[in-house]
């Protein structure tokens, strides 16, 4: 699998479509989504292609808010969590595209998803884009892992080994799976995600909201510097095993803290607000921002970590009050030869 700041040839994304997590055709809530999703569709197309996926009927309502720019295609969806439905890309030592289809359950099988469709996402997807797919028998999703293009991967224990997705692996089988399917030697697990991601319409753990690799041997990670907030501990573990932490060339991690936004409560509970869920791509670096004093701290350290991109902001508000943010909405295509 390709470290996400190689170059792409597309980026893939899915059209928010009414159901319980976007509400009711015609609600606001809904509309709201999708006006997001198609900014983060048409800001991506400035700088790569992009297709979305709708609903079968949505098509036309899709391409209508994110115009000619944008290739929108019909196709039966669920949800609109491409990173976590969507296949895994990878690239061969021949230079030919394949693609991870993971056994998708809806996060764990949690009472109020519905997976019937984006279990059969990430082969049509795979398929779409003219790649050999490869169905794997782990159930995963792509926010659960991060790469960085060199043999190391993040996991999250409380991901890869929740007993609602892979109650008979055991850690050795699953890195084993990991590293076939990915082609990584190297895996570095945290413990846990952050505390809002354990509530009831969380993914247990996710590890793309908490810490990313910016380069080869470089990780970024989410800290909450309030200590009021239960994130505070949770960050401060992950900081410090990180830091503790080799690459696959036995390299120890250099780690770069990104502060949380300084809001510490959305919905009635803790506030899981990050700028580590953004998105690099072709020449950019999409940042989900909250109208918060941290925006512009952030912006300008993944400015400087990311040099020569421009950064670009996305409504992280809106993407976050569904259970996400910019880089969940998002799945890469790498370029192949």
């Amino acid at each position: 699998m390709p470290a996400e700041w190689e170059p792409h040839e597309r980026t893939w994304l899915a059209f928010p479509p009414a159901n319980a997590t976007f509400g009711d055709e015609g609600s606001a809530t809904l509309d709201v989504a999708r006006t997001t999703w198609a900014s983060v569709a048409t800001t991506i197309a400035r700088y790569e292609p992009v297709t979305l996926i709708a609903r079968p009927g949505d098509g036309e309502r899709a391409q209508s808010i994110v115009g000619p720019g944008v290739n929108v295609v019909e196709h039966p969806i669920n949800d609109a969590w491409i990173r976590d439905s969507g296949p895994t890309f990878t690239v061969d030592r021949q230079g030919e595209l394949g693609a991870v289809n993971w056994v998708f359950n809806g996060w764990g099988a949690q009472p109020w998803a519905a997976w019937d469709h984006d279990a059969r996402l990430g082969a049509e997807v795979a398929q779409r884009a003219s790649a050999a797919v490869r169905f794997s028998t782990l159930t995963n999703e792509g926010g659960g892992l991060h790469v960085d293009g060199a043999g190391t991967v993040l996991l999250t224990e409380t991901v890869q080994l929740d007993p609602q997705r892979n109650p008979d692996w055991t850690r050795d089988q699953v890195e084993a799976e990991i590293h076939a399917q990915l082609g990584t030697a190297h895996a570095i697990w945290l413990p846990r995600g952050l505390t809002r991601d354990y509530d009831e319409f969380g993914t247990r753990g996710h590890v793309d909201i908490v810490a990313t690799f910016v380069r080869s041997g470089l990780v970024a990670a989410h800290v909450q510097r309030d200590a009021t907030h239960p994130d505070f501990e949770v960050s401060r573990e992950i900081v410090a095993l990180l830091r503790a932490s080799v690459d696959v060339t036995g390299r120890p991690l250099e780690v770069v803290e990104i502060p949380a936004p300084r809001e510490l409560e959305a919905d009635g509970t803790w506030a899981d607000y990050s700028y580590i869920n953004h998105y690099v791509g072709n020449g950019f670096v999409l940042v989900g921002t909250f109208d918060d004093p941290a925006d512009d701290v952030a912006l300008e350290l993944l400015a400087r970590l990311y040099p020569g991109r421009r950064v670009e902001r996305a409504n992280g508000r809106a993407i976050f009050a569904h259970g996400g943010g910019v880089h969940c909405i998002t799945q890469q295509q790498p370029r192949a030869s």
